[in-house]
């Protein structure tokens, strides 16, 4: 079956959430910043918020309509929702969490129901142990066991997997999936993280500043954003303005003017006319870093420059290169000491052409 959400909710004087969509079977990621909607779409669609209009349908279940007065209540609605925080019973234990919600069903089947979930999501030998006594995984395998014992017609996981690593991610992202399989409902799961779009998504809802700002699949609308604010939240950390010198139409390519200094960089063909100001995102991943001048590449831009810093973050340094204006550039330690980086020193920035994606604002 299919969820079809369409709602609009005034959260403040200045900020309004208005979407609409559709969920098939699989998962449908709704994606977006802090502060975008997301939470509130999912509130709405669980019956926690009432939205001031729309109408909100899981299959042939009409469950909230504004126009016709349709509100059917949480309990009714057969949805389950993970919450961040996993809103786990402390002083209950794991089996007990698991089975809070089939307190109407016999006995026996309570049991079954959690043996199989728990079998499903690796937790059979935690049952007796409370929360405070298992790792965050399997508070993490608790929560979705719990929200899908109940076998609900919808599933809402709203960053469900931000407090473990991401190892831990996909091994619980890989058991969700695997239970879908034989379930076949749809799954509405909401990230600002697109390393989990890309692990988990099929369709992508691009969620901005309250609209829907892109729809497609992962590669569609992470990998070739259209538009400047969901490159941002894309990851592309290099964003630059620059004007169409020249229009390759045979290579299928175009060169493109940084600033006034003349520094130039093939990218793919658009529609754009020759002296057309656009916007390319580059992510700072998908540019190499030299210190000597490159010779022999297949890659089209080699721009010299100086190293402004490179410090570390986690596992990546993060070097920011002034090729005419900053550039940022993503390297591992080990090549960061390879290399013999240090702030002033000349080096060569590599961009393959087909890294540049043009963006509209």
């Amino acid at each position: 079956m299919t969820a079809s959400v369409a709602l609009r909710r005034r959260l403040s004087p200045h900020f309004v959430v208005d979407v609409a969509f559709t969920a098939p079977p699989g998962f449908t990621i709704l994606f977006g910043a802090s502060g975008s909607g997301k939470t509130t779409v999912l509130r709405c669609v669980a019956g926690l918020t009432r939205p001031d209009a729309g109408s909100i349908r899981i299959g042939d279940r009409l469950l909230f309509d504004a126009a016709a007065g349709v509100d059917v209540p949480v309990q009714q609605r057969r949805v389950g929702y993970v919450f961040q925080q996993l809103a786990l019973f402390p002083h209950m234990s794991i089996a007990d969490n698991i089975a809070y919600g089939l307190h109407q069903l016999p006995a026996g089947e309570r049991r079954r129901r959690i043996a199989a979930i728990a079998a499903s999501f690796r937790i059979d030998g935690v049952l007796g142990r409370r929360p405070a006594q298992t790792s965050g995984g399997e508070r993490q395998r608790a929560a979705l066991a719990r929200a899908l014992v109940t076998e609900p017609s919808l599933l809402l996981l709203d960053e469900p997997l931000s407090a473990v690593d991401q190892p831990t991610q996909l091994r619980i992202i890989d058991d969700l999936r695997r239970w879908n399989e034989s379930q076949q409902i749809p799954v509405v799961y909401v990230t600002h993280a697109h390393r989990e779009v890309f692990a988990l998504g099929e369709r992508v809802i691009v969620l901005d500043d309250g609209s829907v700002a892109a729809t497609g699949s992962p590669h569609e609308v992470i990998d070739q954003p259209g538009r400047e604010s969901v490159a941002n939240l894309a990851g592309f950390e290099n964003i630059v303005d620059a004007t169409v010198s020249e229009r390759r139409t045979a290579a299928g390519t175009m060169q493109c003017r940084l600033g006034a200094d003349g520094v130039e960089l093939e990218v793919p063909l658009s529609a754009a006319a020759a002296g057309a100001a656009v916007r390319i995102a580059i992510r700072a991943g998908d540019i190499l870093v030299a210190n000597q001048e490159p010779h022999g590449l297949s890659a089209r831009n080699i721009l010299p420059g100086r190293l402004l810093d490179i410090r570390r973050e986690g596992a990546t340094m993060i070097a920011r290169v002034d090729v005419g204006q900053p550039f940022t550039a993503h390297l591992t330690p080990g090549a960061a000491d390879t290399l013999g980086l240090a702030a002033g020193g000349k080096v060569w920035l590599i961009i393959k052409t087909y890294s540049c994606r043009l963006v509209a604002e």
